[in-house]
């Protein structure tokens, strides 16, 4: 953890990771500060980059993105020019929500979201279109037991 986070950078942290939307006045409160220092406090959390953004967590059902997918990518091709490729590939394509290189067995994770299995399967062929994949296997999500943007703090 940053060594230079004190207590209370921490607490205010925890909340605005539970409620970013909550005024000023309320966190200071919440915190047991004057709201001029939390104001402070948070502008520099902002400024160091420890705050990155704030953002609306929308319900994927709500929406008609009911079907979460994690797929997992195998290759045999590690070149620069490939990886490169990938990325370009996975940045282009909005049904993937986070993306991750691997170390072991797996060399990446897709984490997706589409409205049902046929849109799942238009997306896996752009994605194959887009880049040379050797393995792509897919596990739907059945149920979420936790889910969570928080960190521990």
């Amino acid at each position: 953890m940053n060594e230079n986070l004190d207590t209370i950078d921490r607490a205010i942290l925890r909340q605005l990771q539970h409620n970013a939307d909550q005024s000023l006045d309320q966190l200071a409160e919440e915190v047991s500060m004057s709201r001029n220092a939390c104001w402070r406090r948070v502008k520099r959390l902002e400024e160091e980059g420890i705050i990155k953004q704030r953002v609306a967590l929308v319900d994927a059902d709500a929406v008609g993105l009911n079907l979460q997918v994690f797929v997992l990518v195998r290759t045999r091709n590690h070149s620069t020019t490939w990886l490169q490729q990938f990325r370009d590939a996975i940045l282009t394509m909005p049904e993937i929500i986070s993306a991750h290189r691997m170390t072991g067995e797996l060399d990446y994770v897709l984490r997706v979201r589409v409205a049902h299995v046929a849109a799942y399967d238009a997306f896996y062929q752009r994605l194959i279109a887009k880049v040379p994949i050797d393995d792509v296997s897919a596990s739907f999500v059945m149920e979420d037991i936790r889910e969570t943007t928080a960190l521990p703090l």
